[in-house]
C-alpha cells in the first residue's frame, strides 16, 4: 500500500470520527433540554418524614394567621398592616396569639387553612407575657383545639416545629431542635419572661403568636421573638413555653377587654 493511500485511509478515518463526534453534539444540544428523561422510583419516605408530614395534617387546621384588617383602616392612613400568627385554644372559638401581634389592632380578621377569613375581636391581655386572647365572630364550624403538651422536662437537642405565617406567608412548617433553655427575654410592659424555650427552627416576623410544637404534635411554647441583626431567621428563635400559656389561662391573668 503506498504513502497515498495510507493517508486516504487516514483523512477518511479522522472524518468518520469527526462526524461522530458531531452527530453526537447535535443530537445533544437539539434534543435534551426538550426529551423525557426516565423516572425513578421514589424509595420510601423515612420515619422522620412520616412525623413531619402527620404533626402537619394534624395541626395545621388549627393555626390561623391574624392580620389587622384593611378594610376597616382609614383610608389616609399609611401605617403597615401587622400579621401574625395564633391557634385555635378551645371550642369556644378562642385564639391564643402574642399580645404585640393584636396591639393598637383596628379590626382583626383570621384566615383559616381552609382559607375561610373570619373576623375576631380581642377578648383579653396579658402584656406581662405577651400573650392575648381573640375570640372569632360568629365561629360557626371550627377545625379541633391543638393538643397541649408541657413545657416541663424538655431536653435540648429533641425535635422541634413551628407553624405560622412568615412574612404573611401562611401555613408555612419550619424544624429544628430545642437548642436551649431557661432563656428571659424582656416583653413592652417591661416584664421579663423566664424559661423561654429557643430553637433553630426557622422564624421570621409573622410567625409571632405560633404554635411550637414537639415531636408528638403537641403544643410547647408560643412563638414570640428572634434574636437576628437582620430582622430574618438566623437560627435562634425564642417561644414562651406553653406551661406559662396553660397556667395564665388557668388562672385568668389576662386583663379582659370589653
Amino acid at each position: 500500500m503506498d504513502g497515498r493511500l495510507k493517508r486516504l485511509i487516514f483523512t477518511g478515518f479522522v472524518f468518520l470520527l469527526i462526524a461522530v463526534a458531531a452527530r453526537t453534539f447535535v443530537v445533544d444540544r437539539s434534543y435534551s433540554a426538550t426529551a423525557m428523561r426516565a423516572i425513578k422510583a421514589r424509595a420510601d419516605i423515612t420515619d422522620y418524614e412520616r412525623t413531619t408530614i402527620a404533626i402537619f395534617d394534624r395541626v395545621s387546621p388549627s393555626v390561623v394567621q391574624v392580620a389587622d384588617s384593611p378594610d376597616e383602616r382609614d383610608s389616609d392612613e399609611e401605617t403597615a398592616i401587622k400579621t401574625g400568627t395564633g391557634f385555635v385554644w378551645d371550642t369556644a372559638g378562642h385564639v391564643v396569639t402574642n399580645y404585640h401581634v393584636v396591639q393598637d389592632a383596628k379590626a382583626l380578621g383570621v384566615k383559616f387553612a381552609s382559607g375561610d377569613v373570619r373576623k375576631a375581636s380581642v377578648v383579653g391581655v396579658a402584656p406581662t407575657y405577651d400573650l392575648a386572647v381573640i375570640r372569632i365572630e360568629n365561629k360557626g364550624s371550627l377545625p379541633p383545639p391543638i393538643t397541649i403538651g408541657s413545657s416541663k422536662g424538655l431536653k435540648v437537642g429533641q425535635a422541634a416545629f413551628a407553624i405560622g405565617s412568615p412574612f404573611g406567608l401562611d401555613q408555612s412548617l419550619t424544624s429544628g431542635i430545642i437548642s436551649a433553655l431557661k432563656r428571659h427575654i424582656p416583653t413592652s410592659s417591661g416584664h421579663e419572661v423566664a424559661n423561654v424555650i429557643q430553637t433553630d427552627a426557622a422564624i421570621n416576623p409573622g410567625n409571632s403568636g405560633g404554635p411550637l410544637l414537639d415531636s408528638g404534635g403537641r403544643l410547647i411554647g408560643v412563638n414570640t421573638a428572634i434574636f437576628s441583626p437582620s430582622g430574618s431567621s438566623a437560627g435562634i428563635g425564642l417561644a414562651i413555653p406553653v406551661d406559662v400559656v396553660n397556667r395564665s389561662m388557668g388562672q385568668s391573668v389576662y386583663v379582659v377587654v370589653d
